[in-house]
Order: C-alpha cells, then sequence, then structure tokens
C-alpha cells in the first residue's frame, strides 16, 4: 500500500483522529478489508472519551460482528462504539420516497 510507504498513511489516520466530528455514512455498504478494519479500529480508538463520531447504517448494529467477521476486532470496533452511545433507530418509510 503506497500510502503507508510514503508516511500519508499515517497523516490520514492523525487527520481523521483530530477532527471534532468524524460521520461514516452508509456503514457496511461492502465488506471491509483487513486494512479498514485495523485503520477504523485505530481511529475509533484515539477518537473514544474525546471526540464524537456518528455512524449511519442500513445494516442492524446485532449483524455487525458477522459484517466485520473477526470476532476479536468486532468485539474491539463495537466497545469503542457503543460504550457511550446515543443509539436512535429510525423506523418507516424512507423519506427520499416522500420528497419525489
Amino acid at each position: 500500500m503506497t500510502l503507508k510507504l510514503d508516511g500519508s498513511y499515517l497523516k490520514l489516520l492523525n487527520h481523521f483522529e483530530h477532527q471534532s466530528l468524524v460521520i461514516l455514512d452508509d456503514f457496511g455498504l461492502q465488506p471491509m478489508q483487513q486494512e479498514v478494519k485495523l485503520a477504523l479500529l485505530q481511529i475509533l480508538e484515539e477518537r473514544h472519551g474525546k471526540r464524537s463520531t456518528i455512524i449511519t447504517s442500513q445494516m442492524p448494529t446485532g449483524t455487525w460482528h458477522e459484517y466485520i467477521n473477526e470476532p476479536t476486532i468486532a468485539d474491539a470496533i463495537k466497545d469503542r462504539l457503543t460504550a457511550t452511545a446515543h443509539r436512535v433507530e429510525l423506523t418507516g418509510e424512507s423519506m427520499r420516497r416522500k420528497i419525489r
């Protein structure tokens, strides 16, 4: 991975870690590569208890463990996301359909 060789990978992680708010929209739409799992865990670890993170997903949180597909990393990610989380679950018809 070229980002790791020239140092820009660490700069990118550092950038995400220091933003006051990070929003991960549509979490779980594509399979997660190992590098992404580890990067997400690292970012969440650095942000935990310090800065806000919002995650939106069509996938129920109960299936995230299976989606991440690596028990230790999945437990760590879910722990950092849910320990102090405010969870909002929306139900009903999509608002996009009503706007059209």
